[in-house]
């Protein structure tokens, strides 16, 4: 396999935002290590170069020849997380029942805003059966209440 191609700041590991920033990953076997974004090229090529320090991957594979301990790779950057196929179907799943949920509010405030009346009346039924349950649960309690007042009298 040939050597990756170093991009136009010499630099390699890392891609250019449109918004200005630096994106850095790398890849061992089938995982890829995802960085983060970084502001500047060299600060995305010291994070790339601290990663590849701990894969024990050759010096030709980096950019900087100066890191030569594992405490000189910790300080440069810190860990990576893992990004697996399976975290990426996790994250689609999410964001599916996310629009999902987006959509439902988007359909009921739309119906709130052209059935007023269904807003009140389900307030009133609210309403109603909480003034119910309340009413049932007093009675409970007073029966109750009548029941223990009779076992004390006999």
């Amino acid at each position: 396999m040939p050597p990756r191609h170093r991009g136009s700041s010499g630099y390699r590991g890392f891609l250019e935002c449109p918004g200005g920033s630096y994106y850095t990953e790398i890849r061992s076997g089938n995982v890829q290590l995802v960085l983060g974004t970084f502001a500047t090229a060299h600060e995305a090529a010291r994070a790339y170069d601290a990663v590849a320090w701990r894969l024990e991957r050759p010096p030709s594979q980096m950019n900087f020849r100066d890191v030569f301990t594992h405490e000189q790779a910790q300080a440069v950057a810190p860990p990576p997380r893992l990004i697996t196929d399976q975290d990426r179907a996790e994250h689609g799943r999410r964001q599916h029942r996310l629009l999902i949920a987006e959509e439902d509010e988007r359909a009921m405030e739309e119906w709130r805003r052209r059935h007023p009346e269904d807003i009140a009346a389900e307030r009133a039924y609210w309403a109603e059966r909480t003034a119910k349950r309340r009413a049932e649960r007093a009675d409970r309690r007073r029966r109750k209440a009548l029941a223990i007042s009779q076992c004390d009298i006999v």
